[in-house]
């Protein structure tokens, strides 16, 4: 008896690495295989290593060439943010959301009750004041309870069905907003909301205050610029790792087929939820963020178009790609923000110059919404899959579409096969009868 304890912590300490081995070893053949990556494409790898060192120096950059577009791409990076957490919900689990800007919505005002000195929470002598990183916390609390909230009533619903409820969910949150004028001062909004500071002895820094190292100016905006990069690369880790854990698998399963994924044992009810949620909570983080950086919110920002146009950068980078998410959010807010207003300046000194005058009265911005349609149809017909798709939904789409039609049929209707061997029974019962039974 004194030697089965020691026996057995001895046998649990070698089964502990035998179980620990696999795992170890996977992690040195996916470095291994990083590594062999790289030697088979040095210039891919180089290019990657070149764009990641452009978007780290980016502030730099803008300024020595005298881009000064850094104000244009602080927003887009919120964008950014927003599609990977629509991302979760429509790509990784299925469920098509058209109101997830409610929650874009949601987590501004959270930041704007608790930080804005016109908020009912500090007026009227309550001075119940808070600064932004609770502020911001809180509102990534929230915004999963409000996930939540919404996915309650939907965990019967899918398909056409599922994209009303959320419809209807982003219409009522910004008319909510608005409507309440003794809390939220309805479409004037909450102004002077609370930037991030930061506080650590000596060091008093707040983000966006004045410039940074006496660079200039333009160096004001360069602590947004890194706040919201390092925010959007968590938002990376964070959805990558959901991708690969337990969860993300049960989202991938219950996306394919519901009523599979619940006979092989998945709750649907917590699956549903957690999507929700988890995709709420990127939304809620970027409103509370993004409120701070423009100081000022209000209902008209979180219209239906957002949640238009962020769909449309989750279809048309690729579902359930978190890169590909990425490059569809660049291409749209980059045009929206930063092409669109360029060519429309380009095109007006060209109708002015000869005297087109649809040239010369052009506005791209009114028709963003036909233009993005339009890139949407064609995206439809040449590249279903989207510019960077996810590897499954690249697999499933190809075989879907290398399918022969003729294959499809009603399987009600016989198949031609079955038909001849009703037609051959047929005449051996002809060939059966007697001349008795003829007449």
């Amino acid at each position: 008896m004194s030697q089965k304890g020691p026996y057995r912590a001895q046998s649990g300490g070698a089964a502990g690495t035998a179980v620990a081995a696999p795992s170890i070893a996977r992690r040195k053949s996916s470095s291994a295989q990083r590594r062999e990556q790289i030697r088979k494409h040095p210039i891919r790898s180089g290019l990657l290593l070149l764009l990641a060192a452009m978007v780290l120096l980016y502030p730099f950059i803008d300024e020595a060439f005298q881009f000064r577009k850094i104000t244009t791409v602080i927003p887009l990076l919120v964008y950014m943010i927003l599609a990977l957490g629509l991302n979760i919900v429509v790509g990784y689990a299925g469920l098509l959301d058209l109101g997830y800007a409610a929650f874009f919505a949601i987590g501004a005002y959270v930041a704007g009750f608790m930080t804005s000195p016109l908020s009912f929470l500090n007026a009227n002598g309550m001075q119940w004041y808070s600064n932004f990183w609770v502020a911001l916390i809180a509102a990534f609390l929230v915004s999963i309870m409000a996930g939540m909230i919404l996915g309650a009533p939907t965990l019967r619903l899918r398909g056409d069905y599922l994209a009303i409820v959320t419809l209807g969910f982003g219409e009522i949150v910004p008319v909510l907003f608005r409507n309440a004028d003794a809390i939220t001062y309805g479409e004037k909004g909450l102004s002077a909301i609370q930037k991030p500071a930061v506080h650590l002895g000596p060091i008093n820094f707040e983000i966006g205050a004045g410039p940074v190292f006496g660079l200039g100016d333009w160096s004001s905006q360069m602590p947004w610029y890194y706040f919201m990069l390092v925010l959007g690369i968590l938002c990376i880790l964070g959805s990558q790792r959901l991708y690969d854990s337990r969860v993300g698998r049960a989202w991938m399963a219950m996306r394919e087929d519901e009523i599979a994924a619940s006979a092989m044992g998945i709750n649907l009810v917590t699956t549903k939820l957690s999507a929700f949620a988890m995709g709420a909570s990127l939304s809620g983080v970027a409103g509370a963020t993004f409120g701070a950086y423009i100081g000022s919110i209000f209902p008209s920002q979180f219209e239906f178009g957002l949640s238009v146009i962020l769909l449309c950068a989750v279809i048309l980078g690729g579902l359930g790609n978190i890169w590909g998410v990425i490059l569809g959010g660049f291409i749209i807010q980059s045009f929206d923000r930063i092409l669109a207003p360029e060519l429309t300046n380009f095109l007006k000194g060209v109708g002015t110059k000869n005297h087109i005058e649809f040239l010369a009265t052009i506005e791209l911005s009114n028709w963003r919404y036909f233009i993005f349609g339009a890139a949407l149809v064609i995206m439809m017909l040449a590249r279903p899959q989207g510019l960077l798709p996810n590897r499954r939904r690249a697999a499933e789409l190809k075989a879907g579409l290398e399918a022969d039609p003729t294959d499809i049929h009603d399987p009600f209707e016989p198949t031609p096969e079955e038909q001849q061997e009703r037609q051959q029974l047929y005449d051996v019962r002809e060939l059966d009868k007697s001349p008795e039974e003829d007449r």
